[in-house]
């Protein structure tokens, strides 16, 4: 067949706008930032890895001005990580060294230490509030207390608020702390502890290690003040099952919900006016074994718990009305989704509420999962699990400069 000069200029076209649509169908776009903390070849010891998260895959690879050797965390051991509602500002709790370090973060991702806090005791688990005003860290090993931090530009500046997590009635008892959260409305500021005086599985022979009747798991409640003072809800602390683990709130300010690691529950509590929780009227609700730690999509309508001993991740739908969930069943016809070995991290990607990750901490990786939107059921990623560096304590997740946040109306 013979081709006129027209056609011959509209079949190149053609060809050139189909190669042009392939090449941009291949092109990888980043659509959140992914951090891991853990255990690194650096000079202190702990590292923190940048990760890019694409927007059609979710598969992970190394942001760009970011290479394979990780981060310095300014410490050892680290065990949490958070960053602000702008993304300009980065923190992590290292408890090889009891410090917090603060990190700017740059439009590519990457991570500049700019100052840091030794603390009189090991951080557990911090936060930091919408407005970004302070943060929030809970500290302890035989006894647990949580301090509020002035946050100016960022950097790290007076204690302005601080309270003992101590169990009324059991103030010689051994509390541990295990998670802090702040509300997204910048009015409460919940934690957990456990009393290990009356909860100590390690302990042998197991009937001399009790020494309390209290109940073992408690979630302190407190509203926050003016100048960021610390005021106990009422009723608080509250009741958590056995040894609470992680909590997370959703973000329409109308519910907390706490896993617990001893009797394998995610326990659910509304709130109500002055930062004052109680249980919802169904629960507590089933998970795997051990679950390690809890996240929340951002449209508020998903829920997910990363189990450790079953190297699992259980999904839930949230009834928005009432903040009932219902276990969602998997795409598969399965109810669980599979990580890699001991998930003791998770996160949901804020951009588009797609993709959820967990930090693997005896599987050295990270493993990812594709959220529909719809359901909240997940699949797994391509090419997950991902390597990562020792021991990943901790993950999070924020999102690219040019992708907004993705939220929810009640």
């Amino acid at each position: 067949m013979k081709f006129n000069k027209l056609s011959q200029l509209f079949l190149a076209s053609g060809i050139g706008l189909l190669v042009a649509i392939l090449l941009t169908a291949c092109q990888l776009v980043t659509i959140d930032y992914l951090y891991v903390a853990g255990t690194a070849k650096s000079a202190s010891g702990g590292g923190i890895q940048v990760l890019a998260v694409d927007s059609q895959s979710g598969a992970l690879r190394f942001a760009a001005g970011t290479d394979k050797t990780a981060i310095d965390s300014g410490g050892s051991s680290p065990v949490a990580m958070v960053g602000t509602s702008d993304f300009a500002n980065f923190y992590l709790a290292n408890a090889g060294n009891d410090t917090i370090v603060h990190f700017t973060v740059a439009h590519d991702g990457s991570l500049t230490l700019k100052d840091k806090v030794t603390l009189s005791d090991t951080p557990v688990a911090i936060a930091v509030n919408q407005a970004n005003s302070y943060l929030y860290v809970v500290t302890g090993t035989t006894s647990a207390s949580l301090t509020a931090y002035a946050l100016s530009s960022g950097t790290i500046g007076a204690v302005a608020a601080q309270e003992s997590l101590t169990i009324p009635g059991f103030s010689s008892d051994t509390t541990i702390p295990t998670s802090v959260i702040v509300l997204p409305n910048n009015g409460a500021v919940y934690a957990t502890v456990y009393d290990q005086s009356a909860y100590n599985p390690s302990c042998k022979p197991q009937p001399t290690c009790i020494t309390s009747t209290a109940n073992p798991g408690w979630v302190f409640g407190f509203s926050v003040g003016s100048g960021g003072a610390l005021t106990p809800s009422a009723g608080s602390p509250y009741r958590a099952g056995i040894k609470p683990s992680a909590l997370v709130a959703d973000p329409t300010n109308r519910f907390v919900y706490v896993t617990d690691f001893a009797s394998n529950q995610l326990i659910g509590y509304g709130i109500n006016s002055n930062s004052v929780i109680n249980f919802l009227i169904s629960g507590p609700y089933k998970t795997g074994n051990e679950p390690s730690s809890v996240a929340i999509d951002p449209r508020g309508r998903f829920l997910y718990v990363s189990n450790a001993l079953d190297s699992t991740v259980s999904a839930y739908a949230i009834d928005l009305a009432t903040g009932i969930p219902s276990l969602a069943i998997n795409v598969t016809g399965s109810q669980t989704n599979s990580t890699d070995t001991q998930p003791v991290s998770i996160v949901v990607d804020p951009a588009l509420g797609r993709f959820v990750f967990t930090a693997n901490l005896l599987g050295n990786s990270l493993s990812g999962f594709r959220l529909d939107p719809n359901t909240g059921t997940l699949s797994q990623t391509q090419a997950t699990p991902y390597p990562s560096l020792n021991k990943p304590a901790a993950v999070a997740c924020i999102p690219h400069g040019n992708h907004s946040l993705e939220t929810t109306t009640p």
